[in-house]
């Protein structure tokens, strides 16, 4: 095993000694109590079982019978999730003709960040993982599920529904996609049409015929952005089944992938001889996994929030000095759009995850000795499902590359280290993706432009203010402010702005999601505006050095004229009203910072009185 991955886990693992106690003891005596089915009063069990088919209803009565709880995020609006309208009743029948039984214990809400991009709704996003947590929770309180089977793919979706599901870390659970869309046009071609639009050059027709032959379809998007690196994370995790996340929706190969994974998910309950809870699974191994699995794919930043406030949930503390020392060991082996011209289709072709594991378990970045849904080491991960003769069938996967312009190897990366960098200075901390930076676009210094909206911006490069080299400072767009919504409908602009020669970058404590692309971004910034962060004494013209090499981001003024300077309240009374945002406004109260989860859950162990 390479040495710093063994100190970052024996340092979580040290960071999280009392609250990972704390946690499995919890696990151990919600396990001791078992499923209450038996214990229900008559009128409980009839309430239980009065939607279920007969013999159903006399599998459940007799007690002898695994029942499986489903939490589904399906809607029909989300082109992720709309596949999840079969899954529940293909499922049912899997488990019937094994002799359990299973029910729908919940739904969650699913948004989509792709259609309230740049508008109200946005600021919904990240409130509505911890939202969902609870609402899985919520589900699974009835107690008389053995199990339970998660639907879920995109961005706040999948932690929030791993939260839900590590809060009842006594029962064994499983994750299942719904498996990305064919690919459609090409995001080179997209992100070309992006940029002459912003430009005045093409009409939003032009624009909008794009993006429909882009997002064309059920099932995920192809870029890989965080509903993508979801699906990597959770087969890092061994939550998943292998090599599966990205095999295309609607199929019959997704569908017999769907039946093998309720199998799976069955004989990891205590009615066999397997028995494997969640709590069981997830360990600071995984998650350490999980990140090197984040670098060496270039996945989404979102996770540097998402990955902490998940691993909470299981009494493990991760910060992002974790996240820093396991970049600068871990190469980057992937090169997917935005940080390359490929999709999670063609990402698949190349031998997918199946390569990526083989050549971490080879170089020492991950530890295989982990528990998962299909046994005991991440080797079982080295495999591709496939159909023969219509009998789903894994056969041993990919270890070299079939296309080395997108999956390449420990021995000749695209990069020595990953794709994620973490900034200090005097400004804070903050996150910056780097797999898609070019090497003169590493270091930025140049003049402030500063801006409280994205709407701000946007409209400075309209009226041509902004031909020039400068830092965007957008702030109060952190979780306290409004939400943390993602700010990638900037780039665009910016990116114009880049290919003229400009010297430009982003400061912000937003966030600018798994999209962040060529133009250098130092985001989720902590402190943040709202909470009295530095940011907000930022004022134009103020020279601000942003240097990735170096891990550094300052804001050069004199001492005494930042002591001199007092913070600048931001109006935030429109981001509360209207949309649904006033219904969140207890949680933006008491949110955390990016780098605690920015979440509403407080650490397991120092609960609030």
């Amino acid at each position: 095993m390479n040495e710093i991955i063994l100190e970052v886990t024996q340092n979580i693992i040290n960071r999280s000694k009392t609250s990972r106690e704390i946690y499995l003891n919890r696990v151990k005596e919600a396990s001791s109590k078992k499923v209450n089915r038996s214990k229900m009063g008559c009128s409980n069990l009839a309430h239980t079982i009065a939607p279920m088919s007969n013999v159903e209803k006399e599998a459940m009565s007799n007690m002898i019978t695994p029942n499986i709880a489903i939490v589904t995020s399906y809607n029909d609006m989300l082109s992720a999730h709309e596949p999840f309208s079969v899954y529940p009743p293909l499922i049912k029948r899997t488990l019937l003709q094994e002799g359990a039984t299973a029910q729908v214990a919940s739904g969650v809400p699913a948004m989509c960040d792709g259609v309230t991009q740049g508008f109200e709704g946005m600021e919904l996003s990240l409130f509505s993982r911890d939202n969902i947590a609870m609402g899985a929770a919520i589900g699974l309180s009835h107690n008389v599920y053995d199990g339970a089977i998660f639907l879920g793919v995109c961005d706040k979706i999948v932690p929030g529904l791993l939260i839900g599901a590590l809060s009842f870390g006594h029962l064994p659970a499983i994750f299942m996609p719904a498996g990305p869309m064919p690919s459609g046009i090409s995001n080179k071609e997209k992100a070309l049409v992006r940029q002459e639009f912003a430009q005045g050059k093409v009409d939003e027709k032009a624009l909008f015929k794009v993006e429909a032959a882009s997002y064309h379809s059920s099932g995920t998007c192809t870029f890989y952005g965080t509903a993508n690196s979801n699906q990597m994370l959770l087969e890092m995790m061994g939550l998943q089944l292998p090599n599966s996340s990205f095999i295309n929706a609607n199929t019959q190969l997704r569908d017999e992938l769907t039946q093998e994974a309720s199998r799976k998910l069955l004989n990891l309950t205590a009615f066999k001889n397997n028995f494997t809870p969640i709590a069981d699974i997830v360990s600071e191994k995984s998650f350490v996994n999980a990140i090197v699995g984040l670098m060496a794919t270039g996945g989404s930043t979102n996770h540097t929030i998402h990955l902490i406030a998940m691993a909470r949930a299981a009494g493990i503390i991760l910060n992002w000095d974790d996240f820093n020392m396991i970049s600068k060991v871990t190469p980057l082996l992937c090169k997917l759009y935005p940080n390359g011209s490929a999709d999670v289709n063609h990402f698949r072709d190349a031998g997918g995850m199946s390569v990526v594991i083989h050549e971490l378990i080879n170089a020492g970045l991950v530890h295989e000795d982990v528990n998962t849904v299909v046994g005991f080491g991440l080797k079982n991960y080295i495999v591709e499902p496939s159909l023969k003769d219509n009998v789903l069938t894994f056969n041993k996967g990919a270890t070299v590359s079939r296309d080395k312009d997108i999956i390449s190897s420990v021995a000749a990366p695209f990069s020595k280290e990953g794709g994620i960098t973490l900034l200090e200075g005097n400004l804070g901390r903050s996150i910056i993706k780097t797999s898609a930076l070019k090497e003169e676009h590493l270091y930025v210094k140049a003049p402030a432009m500063v801006f409280s909206t994205q709407d701000e911006l946007k409209d400075a490069f309209k009226q041509g203010l902004l031909n020039k080299d400068f830092v965007a400072v957008v702030k109060f767009q952190g979780p306290k402010a409004n939400g943390m919504p993602e700010l990638h409908g900037l780039l665009p602009s910016l990116g114009v702005l880049q290919d003229k020669g400009y010297k430009v970058a982003i400061v912000t404590d937003g966030r600018m999601s798994g999209a962040s692309g060529k133009v250098p971004s130092a985001i989720h910034l902590v402190g943040e505006a709202a909470n009295g962060g530095n940011i907000a004494l930022i004022e134009n013209g103020d020279i601000i050095c942003l240097d990735v090499k170096n891990g550094k981001l300052n804001l050069e003024i004199p001492a005494e004229e930042k002591i001199r300077r007092q913070i600048k309240k931001a109006d935030l009374s429109a981001n509360q009203a209207n949309y649904g945002r006033n219904l969140f406004s207890i949680v933006r109260a008491n949110i955390s910072t990016a780098e605690e989860g920015a979440t509403i859950f407080d650490i397991i162990g120092k609960e609030r009185s």
